[in-house]
């Protein structure tokens, strides 16, 4: 009785490996189509003028304002914005997961959503200044005393009559 036993799985193992070997690529393809994909979140970009070059820390990148798409992360990520003639700026982007339940799926949403940077306008270099050298002073120019004797007195609305006379 051992022997047929013994004769009956070895001619099942041999049909089954047989058989089975052709469905292995087939099952495991079967069973992926099981697994979810990773989930992605939308995030949106914006900046301050518009129109600079967005860089997410996980690869994706734009020019503002638009959407990229990221694999959620585990982990918080940063957002990069360069404009030329503007200072760059740095986003921090916290990811939120929520598990759901029997009545809602699972979902990841970013805070903030729009990502948004206020660019400040890059100063330009100030000029060197040229070390201060004084002036030469110019000779004295000649002094106009009658002049200032014939003027009339600074407070007085008449002219002095004695002003010619002294």
């Amino acid at each position: 009785m051992r022997r047929v036993i013994a004769i009956a799985l070895a001619g099942v193992s041999l049909l089954g490996a047989t058989s089975l070997g052709g469905c292995s690529s087939m099952s495991s393809t079967s069973w992926d189509m099981f697994k979810s994909a990773p989930p992605t979140v939308q995030v949106r970009l914006e900046s301050n003028p518009p129109g600079a070059d967005a860089t997410t820390s996980l690869g994706a990148s734009c020019k503002t304002p638009c959407s990229v798409s990221v694999p959620a992360p585990d982990a918080p990520f940063t957002v990069a914005f360069a404009l030329p003639k503007y200072q760059p700026a740095s986003v921090p982007v916290n990811v939120i997961k929520n598990p759901g339940d029997f009545t809602t799926p699972a979902s990841v949403t970013t805070d903030p959503n729009p990502v948004f940077a206020e660019l400040q306008p890059s100063t330009p270099p100030r000029p060197v200044r040229k070390p201060h050298r004084p002036k030469k002073p110019k000779p004295a120019a000649p002094a106009a005393a009658p002049a200032a004797a014939a003027a009339p007195a600074a407070g007085s609305p008449f002219p002095d009559p004695n002003a010619g006379k002294r």
